[in-house]
């Protein structure tokens, strides 16, 4: 058995540990591998017989640079270019006001004093999407299509993957909103939870804008051994599989769905966590759909940066809206917003 540390670029969140774990996993002749967020590294044990450093890195790249990863022996600097935010900052401006106007004119509602509305929910689906927090969810896809298009089979696994997504997140949203119900929470326990789900969504944002390396070891993730599971259906070999793939990624590693699960859970309506599960969805569905019958990628496009640090700003102003809003419902603060 041969012993190996590599350092891994292209690493955002816990989704991207699980991605790299998943697809090194399954490459001849590897029987351990661990990825470590915290320092980007990746270490590997595995029968790699006669094969160089040099050959075994090639192999590993093969497997994950079409996710976005790159192996190497030397650790990379990385460097932060602030000049993204020039254009980052005036796009958020313009997004956050031409909402506001939409729902002034009553022809959107995204920001409300009380709640998360489907609106927002959507927008964060959107965001969710084209995000390194999906990194699994679009692995699972393009790992899928490639499995049914050996077969001549293209077209219907996307489309019962994406039925399955769907119903799942407005059937599953619902059962933890009826959940919620029997917790009957009071106006302090609405708080809390409205303060988690703030935080949550502020710790996604800063993760976003990539600037600050300490913020990934905050993020929340679902727990490993239920991600496995998930992971595992994409393995199964039935005609059924994308379906069941579908249902899966409700349980997957992404802030941005735990973020929506927690505020379902507050509503203690099954109506109401149905319909916010739903258009989360709904919003992850156009980005989803491009990656199901393409090659489409944010992450590879030389525009990536100043995208992802426009969509961490629109969600740092999410999650401090949320939060105000948690102190406006205890009678801290005055309401602010009343657009």
């Amino acid at each position: 058995m041969q012993k190996y540390k590599f350092h891994v670029q292209g690493m955002h969140c816990k989704a991207c540990v699980m991605m790299t774990e998943s697809e090194i996993a399954e490459l001849v002749g590897v029987s351990f591998v661990k990825t470590n967020l915290s320092n980007h590294s990746m270490e590997v044990e595995g029968d790699f017989g006669d094969k160089t450093v040099e050959e075994i890195i090639k192999e590993f790249n093969g497997a994950l640079n079409k996710h976005g990863y790159r192996v190497s022996q030397e650790k990379e600097e990385k460097k932060i270019n602030w000049s993204e935010f020039k254009i980052a900052i005036p796009v958020t401006i313009a997004f956050v006001a031409f909402y506001i106007l939409l729902q002034k004119i009553g022809l959107v509602n995204l920001i409300n004093v009380s709640k998360v509305t489907y609106g927002t929910a959507f927008v964060v689906g959107i965001i969710a999407s084209l995000s390194t927090c999906m990194a699994v969810v679009g692995g699972l896809v393009l790992s899928m299509s490639a499995s049914f298009a050996k077969e001549g089979d293209k077209v219907r696994p996307q489309i019962m993957f994406h039925i399955g997504r769907i119903l799942s997140f407005f059937v599953l949203g619902g059962v933890i909103g009826l959940l919620g119900a029997s917790f009957q929470l009071n106006t302090f326990g609405t708080f809390i939870l409205s303060f988690i789900i703030a935080l949550v969504m502020l710790i996604l944002g800063i993760n976003l804008l990539d600037v600050f390396p300490w913020a990934k070891k905050l993020q929340p993730g679902m727990p490993k051994f239920l991600s496995k599971h998930a992971l595992g259906v994409s393995k199964l070999n039935h005609s059924l599989t994308p379906l069941l793939v579908g249902v899966a990624t409700f349980f997957l590693p992404c802030g941005f769905t735990q973020s929506m699960q927690i505020y379902s859970l507050s509503t203690g309506s099954f109506m109401q966590g149905a319909l916010t599960m739903l258009s989360f969805a709904l919003g992850t569905l156009p980005v989803l759909g491009l990656l199901s019958f393409s090659s489409f990628s944010i992450q590879k496009s030389s525009k990536s940066g100043i995208f992802f640090k426009s969509a961490g700003l629109i969600v740092i102003l999410f999650a401090l809206f949320n939060l105000i809003n948690a102190l406006v419902v205890i009678d801290v603060l005055p309401p602010i917003f009343n657009f």
